[in-house]
Formats: structure tokens, C-alpha cells, sequence
């Protein structure tokens, strides 16, 4: 029966305790790469991983103003098999640290939830994770702790891995409800997550996390925590739990695979009242105290669904897959209280173009009752012209055009709905602008050395 066992854990198509890589979601231990990097130490369980991401984007409507811009980030990571290299038994090791340079569209332009790339961020040199992975049995069980990022694991689906949209990712529900936009890039937090694998098809996942990777204080939490060495444990922790159930998922299946994922999180901490202030009166009102009222704690919930519709003949990779993932949370509470994403991925259909992926996908973020009255209230006491925020949808399509192992293209377009809801934040410095549908157009190229 334990020989079984084993033969069952070691034939599965896809393994989810490697450690992924932010940028294209495959394995940082084996992956396709130029073969310009040179590892002498692989042999000793030392592994060192290079990736550059270089885009430009530029909308040609729509947003706050149009625009080009140009933004990169190098990664650099490396992984150490300490069972290899000082004998301690399922022990491995994992860091990467981030050089992010240039402008980001949604942030100079568009001012949208929906953040149109996964590496727009501040300009700098950041630790991102690092952390040591501990397994027993054969994978059946794996705890990692460290500083660590939650979206390769948890809310994750692989259909999204084409897709440059950052919310395609890490979506943003949580990257918008959670403070400092929750552990995932371009930051992650101090906290420990332990996997069981109960059977070859059910999983269950586990994590707690430092609930303020930046620290609580005005502007932006990538300007409190620069250079990703903050190492927060203090703060309220927040929990994120997830149950997995995968179908026809060993290697040379002749049914298409698929799962499905319940997950939830609780953070302790205290969030702001989408609406009132502390002394009871609207935001909006002159006579608020301008501090929003607090409120203990926070939930949210989310499904995903993944399914392989087509496979290709002698592939378990390759083939065409469909996702789904819905998520909910207060609406007193949250700017997001709806989320909704779902799209399908081809994955080399063509023998000439194994490698080649294209993907199109759809996502819808839901302006919370409470945020919405909080305009109502600016309509009726501030300006009658004051614009209402309701919801921003997104529409998007790119191809993934491989040159060479290890150096692709992605043509990209993105169609923003409503950005930002349709309108800015009432409480930032372009408080009450309208926001028209933005057509975004990009061109990522991504290097792996």
C-alpha cells in the first residue's frame, strides 16, 4: 500500500511544492531557460534562477491621461537542497530579490483596480521571499516559513499563467480589501503555510501571515517597505485556508484533468468604514471628524475551477483549459465586496508551436454599497455632479510567442471598463474625477538566463 502511495505522489502531472516563479508561474528549479546563467553548483543542490521581464504599455484612451510607458524587473533567485548539500533530510531552501525600474501605466495613468501588468511597481531593489521548506513522507505533507507570498498557492488557477494583468494573478479583491495588498508582489510577508497532501487528489492548505507587510501609516506601503526587509511580525496576523480536489491527474490520463478550491482568510486587525466617520456622520459631511470609523476584523471567501477541455494527443500539458474564480467579502468594510474572473488558456495546439499559448479572459470588481453610498453622500453634500462608482470589468487577450527555450513575446490588449469604478478615490488629491474606458496596449518580451 506505502509502495502504491508513492508511485501515485511521484506521478502526478504537476508538482505544487516547487517553489514558482512570480513572473511566468513555472517552477524556479526546472524550467526552460537561455542556458546563459552557469549553475557549477547544481551538483550540491545550489540553484541560481535569472529572469527579466521588460514591457512597454500605453493606452490610447480612456484613464486619468494617456500615455506610454516602459517598465522592467529583473529577478534574481536562488534555491539550495539542503539534503544535498549539508545532509539535512527534505529541507530545501528559497530567496529572490526584485530590480524593479521604470513608470507603471495604472498607477501614472489609468488610476483602475484592475492593474493592467503583474510587475508594475515603485522602482527599486527588493527582497521578495525567502524562506525554508520542510516535507515528510513522500510530499505528503510540506511546511514553509520564511517570508512568503500567498498567490502562487492560494486563489491561484494555472489557466491565468499567459495573462499579464496583475489581477489575473493575485486578483484584485485582496490586493484592494487587504492591507499593504496582502502578501504577493511586489510584497511578501513574514508567515508560515503547511500543505497536506490527505490523498493523490485532496489537498489541504494552511497559512498564517504577518497582516501589514509594510506597517500601518499614510502613502504608499511599497514606500514603507522599499527594500522588502521590514520583517514584520507584530501586526494583526492574517489567515488564509484552502481545500483543493483535483480529478484525472496523473500523467498520461486519458480524461481531461481538472479542480476545484474553497478557500477563505481572516485578518484580526481594524479596517476603515467604507462610509462613516468616527464621530457617526458621513465622510463626506463637513461636519465628519475626517478619521473613518474602525471596525474589527475581516473575512472573505473565493472558489476557483479549473478544466482542461481539450488535450492533445500524447500531452499532458498542452491542450486548451477554461477557469473560473469568484470571491466575496463585507461591504461595510471592503472597497471590493464582489469578485469575479473566468477566461480559457490554449496551450500549444499547433506541432510547430508546441510552446505557444494564447489566452483570453474577463474580470468584474464590484464597488461596495457602502463605498457607493459614501458618493451619494459627496453627490447630495459636496457637488450634485459628483461621479458614483460602481464597478470595473476587464476584457483582455494575449499570445505568448516563444522564440527560443527561454526568451518570449507577449503582444497584449487590455480594455478597461469603469476604471477605478469610473472614478478616482473621494479621498485622494484628484478627488471626484471621472474616469473614462481605457483601450491599453502592450508588448512584454521575458527573458530567462
Amino acid at each position: 500500500m506505502a509502495a502504491g502511495n508513492v508511485f501515485a505522489q511521484d506521478d502526478k502531472k504537476t508538482d505544487d511544492d516547487k517553489p514558482a516563479d512570480p513572473d511566468t508561474g513555472e517552477s524556479t528549479v526546472e524550467e526552460k531557460a537561455l542556458g546563459l546563467l552557469p549553475n557549477p553548483l547544481q551538483k550540491y543542490g545550489v540553484k541560481f534562477a535569472a529572469t527579466y521581464i521588460g514591457e512597454g504599455l500605453g493606452n490610447t484612451t480612456g484613464g486619468l491621461k494617456q500615455g506610454v510607458v516602459y517598465e522592467g524587473r529583473l529577478n534574481l533567485a536562488v534555491d539550495i537542497d539542503l539534503q544535498k548539500l549539508a545532509g539535512i533530510d527534505k529541507l530545501t531552501f528559497h530567496a529572490n530579490m526584485f530590480q524593479i525600474h521604470g513608470d507603471g501605466l495604472s498607477r501614472s495613468n489609468l488610476q483602475n483596480f484592475f492593474v493592467v501588468s503583474g510587475i508594475e511597481a515603485l522602482p527599486s531593489t527588493r527582497l521578495y521571499e525567502a524562506y525554508f521548506e520542510k516535507q515528510w513522507g513522500n510530499k505528503k505533507v510540506s511546511l514553509k516559513f520564511g517570508q512568503l507570498a500567498a498567490d502562487s498557492e492560494f486563489f491561484n488557477t494555472k489557466y491565468t499563467d499567459v495573462l499579464t494583468n496583475a489581477s489575473m494573478g493575485w486578483p484584485a479583491m485582496t490586493s484592494l480589501d487587504l492591507p499593504s495588498g496582502g502578501p504577493s508582489p511586489p510584497l511578501a510577508a513574514m508567515g508560515a503555510r503547511l500543505l497536506v497532501n490527505v490523498t493523490d487528489q485532496l489537498s489541504v492548505l494552511g497559512g498564517i501571515f504577518d497582516g501589514d507587510q509594510a506597517g500601518p501609516g499614510p502613502g504608499d506601503p511599497q514606500e514603507r517597505n522599499r527594500y522588502g526587509v521590514n520583517f514584520r511580525i507584530n501586526d494583526p496576523p492574517l489567515l488564509l485556508g484552502q481545500i483543493q480536489y483535483a480529478w484525472n491527474n496523473k500523467k498520461g490520463d486519458e480524461n481531461p484533468a481538472g479542480q476545484i478550491k474553497f478557500g477563505a482568510w481572516r485578518h484580526f486587525g481594524s479596517f476603515s468604514d467604507q462610509r462613516f466617520a468616527s464621530n457617526g456622520v458621513s465622510l463626506a459631511s463637513p461636519a465628519s471628524s475626517g478619521q473613518p470609523l474602525l471596525l474589527s476584523g475581516d473575512i472573505g471567501g473565493w472558489m476557483v475551477f479549473e478544466q482542461k477541455l481539450y488535450r492533445v494527443r500524447k500531452s499532458d500539458d498542452r491542450g486548451i483549459g477554461f477557469f473560473t474564480r469568484v470571491s466575496g467579502a463585507p461591504a461595510d468594510r471592503n472597497l471590493i465586496d464582489l469578485y469575479a474572473d473566468t477566461g480559457i488558456e490554449f496551450i500549444g495546439l499547433s506541432d510547430a508551436r508546441p510552446d505557444d499559448k494564447f489566452g483570453i479572459a474577463a474580470g468584474y470588481a464590484h464597488v461596495s454599497k457602502r463605498t457607493q453610498a459614501l458618493d451619494a453622500d459627496y453627490r447630495a453634500l459636496v457637488n450634485p455632479n459628483w461621479p458614483t462608482r460602481s464597478f470595473e470589468a476587464l476584457l483582455t487577450t494575449v499570445y505568448q510567442y516563444q522564440i527560443r527555450d527561454g526568451w518570449t513575446l507577449q503582444p497584449n490588449f487590455q480594455y478597461i471598463i469603469h476604471p477605478g469604478g469610473g472614478a478616482t478615490n473621494p479621498s485622494g488629491p484628484l478627488a471626484g474625477t471621472p474616469l473614462k474606458n481605457a483601450f491599453v496596449f502592450g508588448l512584454r518580451t521575458t527573458l530567462k538566463f
